[in-house]
């Protein structure tokens, strides 16, 4: 308390990293014992060098003092109501999950797309990107599994390829192409352990800050759903590791990460040894990108280019616009590209979809528009004030 309170007194006035946004808003010694070491295991880099946009975006709204009313509430009987993330929401205590988990979407996206008539191709590598430049139509050429070449024509192209893998393959190459090399992408792994127990704890994840242990965070899946695991003898739990692709995590061997997770989950008290049955490892590359100093001027140059001279090329999602968007935003920003697209116009600015956004229904011309397109549907609607075009809302401010 003392260290927070000397924060508030003395704050750091220039704010350039992640270090110096937290101790504002918690003090050093929080910092110090919570943020940093899981942080540092996560970004693979010291605080200091990280930009301070993560911390505004992902903990934004949230202070010590606030943290602690919302105990002290909470404690109390006093504050009876769920938080669902209206409020702060990273203090958000319920949501949806799918009862087999996320994949489910993505299985019931590909169903629609393929009843309407459509194709969804499974297996291809992009290979290039090119544009008429007289009728402006896209070539989209790709590689399949059997190394055969697969040319895609298209009046527009929408893009969740992280910036640095799409701008390589667009043909003619952009003049920023430099900018967009230089981004970082921090990579992932899981190792699922099953274990001979009923099952192990509560919580759908625990954090882990002790620097003793490389895991950052171990997930409970049964937690998420009950259907995710079955036989009610046996727990499963995912230990996540935060690596760079390449490194010597990432090379082991999936025998030895399932032994470093056996390991560190005795060690850490979770378990014994010889209650683990199984495991499994799952590798994800680009799974975050990387915000230090020099990331956001060279995401606003590639896409300042790839904007005036390709205005049908749109970028979305996670790795798409290199944001750290939660998976909701990020699904988001792809849904408002379709309805920009229908439109013929730019109703929404899916740049300005982010984790502060604040959601509630409005009404504009540029809903009625939209809605006369298509009816939106009820997320949609949801998330409309925060994704208006940025010069529609600062006239309607000044009006």
């Amino acid at each position: 308390m003392l260290s927070y309170a000397q924060a508030k007194l003395k704050p750091i006035r220039q704010v350039k990293s992640f270090e110096d946004w937290v101790v504002n808003q918690f003090g050093r010694k929080l910092y110090s014992i919570f943020f940093k070491t899981y942080t540092e295991k996560v970004w693979g880099m010291p605080c200091d060098e990280m930009s301070a946009d993560w911390a505004a975006q992902r903990i934004k709204g949230l202070s010590l003092g606030a943290a602690v009313l919302d105990g002290l509430k909470r404690s109390l009987g006093l504050n009876k109501r769920p938080n669902d993330g209206m409020a702060t929401k990273t203090l958000l205590e319920h949501f949806r999950y799918p009862r087999l988990g996320p994949g489910m979407m993505w299985d019931a996206a590909r169903d629609h797309v393929v009843a309407g008539g459509n194709t969804v191709l499974m297996g291809h590598a992009l290979k290039q990107l090119s544009q008429d430049q007289v009728s402006g139509e896209w070539r989209v050429a790709a590689s399949t599994r059997d190394g055969e070449t697969v040319t895609i024509k298209a009046k527009h192209v929408i893009s969740s390829a992280p910036m640095r893998e799409l701008a390589s393959r667009i043909h003619p190459v952009p003049r920023t192409l430099g900018n967009a090399l230089s981004l970082g992408y921090r990579d992932f792994l899981t190792v699922a352990l099953m274990i001979k127990s009923p099952d192990l704890f509560p919580d759908n994840w625990i954090y882990i800050h002790d620097p003793r242990v490389q895991v950052g965070r171990v997930q409970n899946f049964r937690s998420w759903s009950p259907e995710m695991v079955p036989d009610p003898d046996i727990a499963c739990v995912g230990l996540e590791y935060f690596c760079f692709e390449g490194d010597g995590l990432w090379a082991s061997s999936d025998e030895d990460l399932i032994a470093l997770a056996t390991k560190e989950m005795a060690l850490m008290g979770l378990i014994k040894d010889e209650q683990v049955v199984g495991g499994a490892v799952v590798r994800q590359e680009k799974a975050y990108p990387v915000y230090d100093e020099t990331y956001a001027q060279n995401v606003a140059e590639m896409r300042a280019e790839l904007e005036a001279s390709f205005p049908t090329l749109h970028l979305v999602g996670r790795n798409g616009m290199h944001r750290y968007n939660n998976q909701d935003h990020a699904m988001m920003t792809a849904m408002l590209t379709a309805r920009n697209i229908e439109a013929g116009e730019k109703i929404y600015d899916i740049w300005a979809v982010n984790e502060d956004a604040e959601y509630h229904e409005g009404g504009n011309d540029a809903e009625q528009k939209i809605a006369a397109a298509a009816a939106l549907t009820e997320g949609e609607r949801a998330a409309l004030e925060s994704v208006r075009d940025v010069p529609a809302r600062a006239a309607k401010r000044a009006a």
